[in-house]
């Protein structure tokens, strides 16, 4: 089959979605309110509160939730063959993922940004408040550790990319100084020159690899790429929002879109064919690097190309505290999200299009490869091509970096460049789990502050610089622990897990507050989406614990897994209670967006006359929307 075929049908299917889908939901479930002052203002801090301009949102929020999972998840779920993976990743972004991400950052905007955990306690109790707290402490860490082992499978022992990806954090630093105070609002100028900085890092890389000072210098190993990034979690964990992690997701954004643009085009253009089967004999079990069958591992292996509980991470995390308009929850929460979507498709389509003998050799170790008894047919010429030993290399940004490079190749003139398409393929990933990484990490630090705070105060206070740093250390070394206990095998599946967990306790906690406004006969949204995830989820759950961690004496793994279960199981109950209770007692509003604005101009008409936020608010806000 040619790929340009899944490419049209993607493209359809998430316009169509967004249109008439996702605005049925801002303006009937929703009700979305552009003239309520948003917690931007409310609580503007310059640190973590900042108004900030609507498209460079967009691109912190794209940035931060679409990390290596869009990109390596359906890399790893080609295993299965090209359909489950599609199916997947067309019917779940639609009608989970992108309603998960919009309706929690909704909830997330009107409970002044706070997290989802805090979100829980105010709508159905301290103690499920708290098994949240826990829940998504653990459930982020595990996804922080998931991240991780990816980039360091794909940056060791490459200069090329470990110069790259470095380059791009200074890069960052210093576009974020140029916006802030040297040519404040100036964005164009600022994207412009932070983009034209990156790509001359990727140009430069071939010099740095081929310099016998230099090269050493970049030449870092697994382990020490792993150290590298818990460092830098915490430094972006610490750092002013300003600084480092809006900067670099904004210009992280125009590389990733930019690149997924030009892979559909290079797609339209050489017309690949799908060499992958639709479906594979590892579709019982017994895959490479996922041994379970694939139901229900392909749910638990494409995750945020589909439904990422990660998500509500950036939702009830960074994105709420920055957005300027309400209106923006739609384009931000379900738009982004689809484009997330497309990222998918597009990562599983150049996976596919490799011969599939040469698809397992890189994504496999040498000891499962040699098991699967195949024979590599094009790998060791596409190795001289790139300048690198690609085999047997698991995780799947490898395996898509020569996928993505292969299609690019193949454009008429382009041929004699492969080697520099695969390390900018490279950086494009790294970036993508760098973002993740970044902005999981700060999320991470505003729960745990939270979850202190409530026996110390103090801690709690998200201005105390000491807290923040201490909060930021203390994420950083448990995820950095996992990643550098574990490996690949192990970590990805129980990351699987736990991100979809999380995206349990998501649309939970989403139904209960669509109940409490008098919107019960539309709670079906989140609730088929989260009824549906229970299932599986558990039953991929129960496949970890019982085929891969207790026979193989991972006792740490099996212990947070149950932990874990147990946890959501708690929140699940109490949501379902609170949902029934609210049915019975709220009454049912009828109100639209048009009904509710109305309302909300003559209350903000009132509220500028004394409070100066509101003013800046409608300044700022109502003009541009």
């Amino acid at each position: 089959m040619n790929g340009l075929y899944l490419v049209i049908i993607s493209a359809l299917v998430f316009v169509l979605a967004y249109r008439f889908y996702g605005a049925f939901i801002a303006a009937k479930v929703l009700t979305i309110n552009q003239y309520k002052v948003t917690p931007a203002f409310r609580f503007e801090d310059g640190h973590d509160y900042v108004p900030t301009n609507k498209y460079v949102v967009f691109g912190h929020h794209f940035a931060a939730i679409a990390g290596a999972g869009p990109l390596v998840g359906p890399v790893i779920a080609a295993q299965f063959g090209y359909l489950p993976g599609a199916l997947w990743i067309l019917i779940g972004g639609v009608l989970a993922g992108a309603v998960h991400d919009m309706v929690i950052l909704f909830c997330s905007m009107r409970y002044d940004g706070k997290s989802i955990a805090e979100i829980a306690k105010a709508q159905i109790g301290d103690k499920v408040g708290l098994a949240t707290s826990f829940a998504v402490l653990f459930l982020n860490i595990l996804c922080m550790a998931g991240m991780a082992v990816v980039i360091a499978n794909a940056l060791h022992d490459s200069p090329w990319g470990a110069f790259t990806i470095g380059m791009t954090i200074p890069i960052a630093i210093f576009i974020g100084i140029y916006m802030q105070f040297l040519r404040p609002g100036k964005i164009k100028e600022g994207t412009i020159i932070g983009v034209a900085l990156t790509l001359l890092a990727v140009v430069l890389g071939p010099v740095v690899a081929a310099s016998p000072t230099l090269a050493p210098i970049f030449t870092i190993s697994a382990t020490g790429i792993s150290i590298a990034l818990i460092i830098y979690g915490f430094i972006a964990a610490a750092l002013p929002v300003w600084l480092l992690l809006a900067p670099r997701d904004y210009l992280s954004t125009y590389m990733k879109i930019g690149t997924i643009g030009a892979l559909a085009l290079g797609i339209i253009i050489v017309g690949p064919m799908i060499q992958m089967p639709a479906m594979t004999q590892f579709c019982a079990g017994g895959g490479p690097v996922i041994t379970g069958p694939v139901i229900p591992y392909i749910f638990i292996t494409i995750a945020c190309g589909a439904i990422s509980g990660f998500h509500c991470m950036i939702s009830t995390g960074t994105t709420p505290k920055m957005l300027m308009n309400e209106r923006s929850i739609l384009p931000v929460g379900y738009g982004a999200m689809l484009t997330e979507s497309f990222v998918a498709m597009m990562a599983l389509i150049a996976a596919c299009s490799l011969v599939p003998n040469d698809y397992f050799a890189i994504n496999s170790s040498a000891a499962h490869f040699q098991a699967l008894g195949m024979q590599v047919v094009d790998l060791p010429q596409l190795s001289q091509m790139v300048g690198e030993n690609v085999a047997h290399r698991p995780g799947g940004a490898v395996s898509l970096a020569v996928g993505m490079a292969f299609i690019f190749s193949n454009i008429p003139g382009l041929d004699h460049l492969m080697n520099y398409w695969y390390h900018f393929c490279i950086m494009f990933e790294a970036l993508f789990i760098m973002t993740i990484i970044d902005a999981g990490t700060r999320v991470g630090r505003y729960m745990l502050q939270e979850l202190i705070g409530r026996v110390w105060p103090k801690f709690g206070d998200p201005q105390w610089k000491p807290g923040a740093i201490i909060a930021s250390a203390l994420i950083c070394a448990a995820w950095g622990y996992i990643v550098l206990q574990g490996n690949l095998s192990t970590i990805w599946p129980i990351f699987g897990v736990s991100n979809q967990l999380l995206a349990i306790i998501s649309l939970a906690i989403s139904s209960v507050v669509i109940c409490s406004m008098g919107k019960a006969r539309y709670v079906w949204v989140t609730v088929l989406p989260w009824a549906f995830l229970t299932v599986v989820i558990f039953w991929a759950d129960f496949l970890n614990m019982f085929t891969i961690y207790l026979p193989q004496g991972e006792w740490l793994m099996f212990i947070v897994s149950a932990i874990m279960a147990i946890l959501v199981i708690i929140v699940c109950i109490g949501a379902i209670k609170r949902c029934l209770a609210l049915s019975k007692t709220v009454p049912p509003s009828y109100s639209t967006t048009e009904s509710v604005e109305a309302e909300e101009l003559k209350h903000l008409e009132e509220l500028v006359k004394t409070d100066p936020k509101a003013q800046r608010f409608k300044e700022l806000t109502i003009s541009s929307h």
